[in-house]
């Protein structure tokens, strides 16, 4: 451990060690490097290496026993088909037997089909195996040009309960892209928001680079000011060799904002380390690839934000004053993922504003601010929150529409439900105009937000007014949230009402409201009311899911109603009969996505790959 008040000294150091470890590896003529005593340099020396060979030299020089987090990091380098026989061999090795999902993930990305599978099906599957499990496997299927499997997998998915995230509607994505189908792709990009799944760094980079080989710039325009005004989200290389692409043909409206990113500061020499990859963080980088030892690229200097941001945690003034000295240039970019990587505001904001007053030039822009306003709110710093907005208001800056969704969404977890109401109202001023469709996802927050803080009737009335006054239709996994939220409260009178809004907006109910609604009634014994929904349920042809079926019979078997017991059981085995068995859950997931919205990916998903689509894809992959 360093002493205390070094720990900018000992990031610093370890930085030129690594950068070291680099040099020495990329060099064809000098001598292997000798082992780092310090396992955070080695584990860097590995994820720094420039082929898997070279990362597993190094780490069969450095002492054993090895930690275990270099097993891991040696896993992942040598996760790709060529180096399957060396990660056969270092999972058997592992000092602790790696989890199931750690497994699938190495052995999916290096392309052990057999294994891969094996290990999916060693992960549990109560309630429902992991998103990411299920987006593994669809991504093994296509990336095997398997892509009926694929299909399958994803119907899988949402059969077994699971929620799509981010992540495996980038597969998706990335899978219509690759195979011709680039409209299906964009279909299902422009259905994400009403998923209530934030959209992509990668997703961008997938569609740009698609749309700006087909010189289709007008829906490339299109993406770049979803990605900027709505989104939030920085471009990453493929979007921006896409823009410099579309700028050259003519079409410069809409890129003036990304000169800057087109066009880097000579000043900036760091390699950002990033090894989040696309998971629960909220931006996502792309990974580095292998660098051939035959191509001459000039290294820059290591940079790792999260091990800076851990240095500097508590803002100590003598670790302030070795990181000013330091000399490091900062740009939107670099001070976005360092805030991301502090733990606690506090010492997020003191960055923040004492990088502002850096000389160099740097300026906050609507993307550093965005971030740390996100930060703020969700840790319930309603002042600062406000004096922020109020300031980039001041300045003429709009800010992403994301961000006011992404404040609204902290604000329920911090509990500022008051403040969540102020923002909502103010919308338009934070991030100009607000359509229709980006109304109902903010009104969907907001409530959501309400929910949380226990303030369900004043969100039912918040609802009703958002309806009378403004337009705004809720979707149905709104409406599904805030019964759920009433339910479990045990106000069946709201429940009543909000069901009746449903009916009111013609809204169909999907087998996930029917279920919260069954659940309400036979947990407060109304299992007649139940029943009833029940009815109501077969007459709209949704079948019940096993556990909420399971929970009627019981609730009416505890009333004393055998003779409708024994009926639900009759109907449920004439569906088995007719559909070949209940579902094991609700398609449909409160606050998130209806079974309608769900239903529509796989019905395009699916749709790109049936037999009278086969030519169109045989063609697009023989010119591949």
């Amino acid at each position: 451990m360093p002493p205390p008040g070094s720990r900018v000294v000992t990031y610093l150091r370890r930085a030129r060690l690594i950068d070291s470890l680099r040099l020495r590896l990329r060099s064809p003529s000098s001598l292997p490097p000798p082992p780092p005593d310090d396992p955070v340099v080695a584990l860097h020396g590995i994820r720094a290496a420039p082929t898997p060979a070279a990362a597993l030299s190094f780490f069969r020089a450095l002492p054993s026993p090895a930690p275990l987090p270099l097993f891991h990091a040696l896993a992942s380098r040598l996760a790709n088909p060529a180096s399957l026989p060396d990660l056969r061999s270092l999972l058997a090795s592992f000092p602790l037997s790696p989890p199931p999902l750690v497994r699938l993930r190495l052995l999916a990305a290096a392309g052990d089909h057999p294994a891969a599978l094996a290990a999916f099906a060693s992960i549990p599957t109560t309630p429902h195996r992991p998103a990411e499990a299920h987006s593994l496997v669809i991504s093994l299927h296509a990336g095997a040009g398997d892509h009926a499997a694929a299909v399958d997998a994803f119907g899988a998915m949402v059969r077994e309960g699971a929620l799509p995230n981010a992540r495996t509607y980038t597969v998706v994505v990335s899978h219509l892209a690759g195979a011709g189908f680039v409209d299906q792709a964009l279909e299902v990009f422009r259905l994400l928001p009403s998923l209530r799944i934030r959209r992509t760094t990668r997703q961008y980079n997938v569609l740009a680079e698609a749309l700006a080989e087909a010189g289709r710039f007008d829906q490339l325009r299109w993406l770049v000011r979803e990605m900027a005004a709505v989104d939030g989200v920085m471009p990453g290389p493929q979007t921006r060799a896409a823009i410099a692409a579309m700028r050259e043909a003519g079409h410069t409206e809409g890129t003036e904002d990304f000169v800057e990113e087109l066009s880097p500061d000579a000043r900036i020499p760091y390699a950002v380390g990033d090894a989040d990859g696309e998971g629960d963080s909220e931006e996502e980088e792309d990974g580095g690839k292998d660098t051939p030892r035959g191509k001459e690229t000039p290294l820059r200097p290591w940079l790792d934000p999260r091990e800076l941001a851990r240095a500097l945690e508590g803002w100590d003034p003598k670790e302030v004053a070795e990181l000013e000295a330091a000399g490091i240039v900062w740009t939107p970019r670099l001070v976005c993922k360092l805030l991301r990587s502090f733990r606690k505001p506090e010492t997020a904001w003191e960055f923040f504003c004492w990088v502002a007053c850096r000389p160099g030039g740097f300026a906050h822009d609507r993307d550093t601010v965005a971030r740390m306003a996100a930060i703020l709110a969700r840790a319930g710093r309603v002042e600062l929150v406000e004096r922020l907005l109020a300031k980039v208001r001041d300045d003429g800056i709009l800010l992403p529409f994301a961000t006011v969704r992404l404040i609204l969404d902290f604000y329920g977890l911090s509990k500022k439900a008051d403040a969540a109401v102020r923002v909502f109202r103010d919308a338009d001023s934070i991030c100009g105009p607000v359509s229709r469709p980006n109304l109902a996802l903010l009104c969907s927050s907001l409530l959501r937000t309400m929910a949380k803080c226990r303030r369900g009737r004043e969100a039912t009335e918040l609802l009703e007014e958002m309806m009378a006054t403004r337009g705004v239709l809720p979707d149905l996994q709104t409406f599904s949230g805030l019964i759920e939220h009433l339910a479990g409260a045990g106000d069946l009178k709201g429940v009543h009402r909000l069901f009746g809004m449903v009916r009111q907006c013609e809204l169909r109910p999907d087998g996930h409201m029917y279920a919260v609604l069954i659940r309400a009634y036979c947990k407060r014994e109304r299992a007649a009311l139940a029943l009833k929904l029940f009815d109501e349920m077969r007459g709209a042809g949704v079948a019940p899911d096993a556990p909420t079926k399971a929970l009627l019979v019981k609730s009416l078997w505890r009333e004393g109603k055998l003779r409708e017991a024994a009926l639900v059981e009759e109907r449920c085995e004439e569906m088995i009969a007719a559909g070949g068995g209940l579902p094991g859950a609700a398609s449909g997931h409160v606050w998130t996505a209806s079974a309608a919205d769900l239903n529509k990916v796989y019905g395009i998903y699916s749709g790109c790959f049936r037999q009278d689509d086969a030519e169109h894809l045989a063609a697009n992959e023989d010119t591949g």
